[in-house]
Parts: C-alpha cells; sequence; structure tokens
C-alpha cells in the first residue's frame, strides 16, 4: 500500500507539473504575467520566487493538482502600467491558447513517455493462443492451440496487451473483426471473430479471456522458487530461492502455473506446502496475503520463479526500436489510446458501456505501484495512458476545467462579447456539481473493486 502511494504522488506530481508547465510557458511566451506556480494545494511546504516577474514558485501539502494564477483583474487590482498584461485584457486568440496548453502539453507527454519506452524496450508476453475452450467465439471462429495472433483489424500485434487493446477498439463499432494468426506448419491465415453475443464490459472488466474462450500459452516451468521478497508471506512461512513445490494441501503441483493459480485461490488462506529442498521434503505453513484488482481479491506470497531465460524467450516478445522509428511508433500509440478513450467515453455517456469502467484515486494509486515495480518502461506506459486521460478530462466542456473556459471563449467569438459574470458563476456551480458527482462515481467504483 505505501508503495502504491507512493508512486500515486510521484505519477500525480508528473503529470500535474506537465499541464501547468504548459499553460505557465503558453502565457509567459505570450506576453501574460504569472503570479504563482503551484505544484499541489494547501499549505506551502517548499517556496522560491525568481524571474523576471518574480513568479512564486510552490510545492504545497497537498499533492493532487496545481494551478498557475495569472494577473487578471477579476482577482484582484492591477496597477496600471501592468494592464496589458492581464489575462483578461488578452485577445480572444491568446486566451484560448493559454488554456488550451495545458491538454496539449499532457498528450505531447504521453508522446515522450511512449518514446523513450519504445527507445528502452518494452516486453509483452507474445500472443501466442493456448487452451481453446470448445464452443467458444474463439473456436468458432478457429483459434487453435499454438496459433500467434499477428494482426487484428489491420493493427500489428507484438503482445497480447496489444491485442486486448486492438480487440476492444475494433468491437466498439463492429460485431465481427478479422484476426490474422500464423500457424507453424500452415504459414498465415485469417480467421473472423465474431462479438455479436459479447458484451463489451465484459472484455474491459477482467473477463477477456474466458468471455472470448481461450487462454495466453504459457511455458511449461518448474515450480521452483526463486527470489523471495523481504518480509514477504514466503519469506515468513520459510521458503528459500531454490525450493521445489511438490504439493500443497495434499493436491500435486505439476508446474508454476499450477502454482500460481493454486495461491491466487487462496487470499486470506492457510496453506500446508511440501517443498523439495537439496533432496529433503520439507513441510511448510503458508498463508498469501490478499491483494486486490480490478476483478477481485487474489493471494500472493511475493516469491518468483526460478526460471531459465532460455525456457522463456519463445514466449516473451520485446518491442525496440531506433529513435525515429520510435517517434513514429509512439505517435501512433498516442493516437490510438487517445482515439480508444473518446470511443469508451462516449459509449459511457449513450449508455452503451458501463460507468463501472471509470477509475478512481484508488485504482489509480494500485496500478502505479504495480507498473512502478514491473520496470521502467511500464511505468512510462502508465504515465503516458494516466496523461491521455488527464488531456481528455480537461478538455470535457465542463464549466471549472479548461474546456469549460474553451466552452465560453467559442460562445464569446460567436456572440462578439464574453459570457456574462452571472452566467459564469451559474456555470461554476454546475461544474462543482457535475466533478463531485464524477468523482464520488470513481470512488464508488474503486471501492467496489476494493471490497468486491
Amino acid at each position: 500500500m505505501l508503495t502504491s502511494i507512493l508512486w500515486f504522488v510521484v505519477a500525480i506530481g508528473v503529470l500535474v507539473t506537465v499541464h501547468e508547465f504548459g499553460h505557465f510557458w503558453v502565457a509567459r511566451r505570450l506576453g501574460v504575467k504569472v503570479l504563482r506556480f503551484s505544484i499541489g494545494f494547501g499549505r506551502p511546504i517548499w517556496r522560491f520566487r525568481g524571474g523576471e516577474d518574480d513568479t512564486e514558485y510552490v510545492i504545497a501539502a497537498v499533492p493532487l493538482g496545481g494551478y498557475v494564477k495569472m494577473l487578471d483583474e477579476s482577482e484582484g487590482e492591477v496597477p496600471p502600467e501592468e494592464v496589458s498584461r492581464a489575462f483578461n485584457r488578452q485577445p480572444l486568440a491568446t486566451r484560448f491558447a493559454v488554456v488550451l496548453a495545458g491538454p496539449v502539453f499532457n498528450f505531447l507527454f504521453a508522446v515522450v513517455a511512449y518514446w523513450i519506452m519504445f527507445l528502452v524496450g518494452v516486453s509483452g508476453l507474445r500472443p501466442l493462443v493456448g487452451e481453446v475452450t470448445p464452443d467458444s467465439v474463439a473456436a468458432a471462429a478457429g483459434f487453435r492451440q499454438g496459433q500467434e495472433i499477428v494482426q487484428v483489424a489491420d493493427r500489428n500485434t507484438r503482445s497480447w496487451g496489444s491485442v486486448i487493446q486492438s480487440v476492444i477498439g475494433a468491437s466498439l463499432d463492429q460485431e465481427a473483426i478479422d484476426v490474422q494468426v500464423t500457424e507453424t506448419s500452415r504459414g498465415k491465415k485469417s480467421l473472423r471473430l465474431d462479438l455479436s453475443g459479447v458484451r463489451l464490459d465484459d472484455l474491459t472488466q477482467g473477463q477477456f479471456f474466458s468471455r472470448l474462450g481461450f487462454s495466453p500459452l504459457r511455458p511449461s516451468i518448474p515450480p521452483r522458487i526463486g527470489e523471495v521478497q523481504p518480509g514477504s508471506p514466503a519469506e515468513a512461512s520459510g521458503l528459500l530461492p531454490g525450493d521445489l513445490v511438490v504439493d500443497a494441501d495434499g493436491i500435486p503441483i505439476k508446474d508454476w502455473e499450477a502454482w500460481v493459480k493454486f495461491v491466487r485461490a487462496r487470499p486470506d488462506k492457510d496453506i500446508r506446502v511440501a517443498v523439495d529442498r537439496d533432496g529433503t521434503r520439507l513441510e511448510l505453513e503458508l498463508r498469501p496475503a490478499a491483494e486486490t484488482a480490478e476483478n477481485g481479491v487474489f493471494g500472493r506470497i511475493g516469491a518468483a520463479v526460478d526460471a531459465p531465460d532460455a525456457s522463456l524467450a519463445r514466449f516473451y516478445a520485446t518491442e525496440r526500436y531506433a529513435p525515429g522509428k520510435a517517434l513514429g511508433r509512439a505517435l501512433d500509440k498516442t493516437r490510438e489510446v487517445t482515439l480508444l478513450t473518446l470511443h469508451l467515453l462516449w459509449k459511457m455517456v449513450a449508455l452503451e458501456v458501463s460507468v463501472k469502467n471509470l477509475s478512481g484515486p484508488i485504482s489509480i494509486a494500485q496500478y502505479a505501484g504495480a507498473s512502478a515495480q514491473m520496470g521502467v518502461a511500464q511505468f512510462l506506459e502508465f504515465l503516458a495512458i494516466v496523461s491521455i486521460s488527464l488531456g481528455i478530462l480537461n478538455l470535457l466542456p465542463i464549466p471549472l476545467l479548461d474546456g469549460g473556459h474553451l466552452m465560453y471563449y467559442l460562445i464569446e467569438l460567436v456572440q462578439g462579447r464574453p459570457v456574462s459574470e452571472e452566467v459564469q458563476f451559474i456555470g461554476q456551480r454546475l461544474g462543482i456539481a457535475m466533478l463531485v458527482c464524477l468523482m464520488g462515481l470513481a470512488f464508488y467504483n474503486d471501492l467496489a473493486r476494493l471490497f468486491g
């Protein structure tokens, strides 16, 4: 929990800084005087003044947002010699650019994050098809064990993550999608995946594989314990690196996947584990900790598998490019995730997708901690996705958000005069109510996932 909170604060701090820096940078370039640049709200814990305008830079105690305070006659008296630098006196185009800059910088940050991710290289489980359930959607399409999914609706797929994203994206407007697979003996083959009887919520809420009726092909690895995390249930039970799990509660454990399934199904339950340690059979008492994910609670013991790299190489792919190609891939990825997010948001508004897909701070914190533990590339991908979401959220035409201000400016452009203060005041109250409802729904979803 502490790890998740730490990485959540880091993520929010980075993304808020990027967003507010967009407002700050464009305002300064267009001649608007900036009085304060604050990361966080509440009591300042660090402050500094500098620059030609003696701008105050602040880090505040509550790291859940930030703001840029500009010289503005609506917020206080402005010296006559500085009236020309007040935000409210700027041309419509200048005000529009300053407000739009925050979300735009969120999208630019996503491009940079994806670019670095593709330079470093992001690894994922290759989309090799494992067991196919008879009479399932996958079986009807012609999927067979051992096939590799290489393309979904004209999008190349290098990992199961890209397959899931592509299938969900394509299914938003189509009842059936084309999937290209390769087979060792037969080469490339085109399959037609019929999703007419599949609810989109099933695909987006942790039931992707069970609903379609196939599973990823995973390596058969002996259940030998590798690294044991300090302070974990595995360490408390006495498990050591090199221990081979023989059985659990009298049930034989044939491979690492079977061991993982056994542990995940028993959160906060005592397990009697038999291990082979250097030829000697030992029996240990193990109690997996309860971890919460989007699709429920599962057990975790804090131990990694001891497997030679050679046995895993066939099942994993690393997507890595040279700088130029990585930039192109980053732009494509940002566009894909942006369009998918907008599409899902529209489907929620149209009540075609459940609002349960909305995540709040608790879920985001869990994802932050999990992605940070997985590595730099995964954390960068998490930052990019959340940055895109923040950019889209801030562009919604809700008063108090950037999109609400942009809406007022568009009305001003049409009618030739600013929106009245009375209308803006009503809009503020409406915006607060809308944001409270939105955040309340997101918190409710988080708590529902947390407590099942």
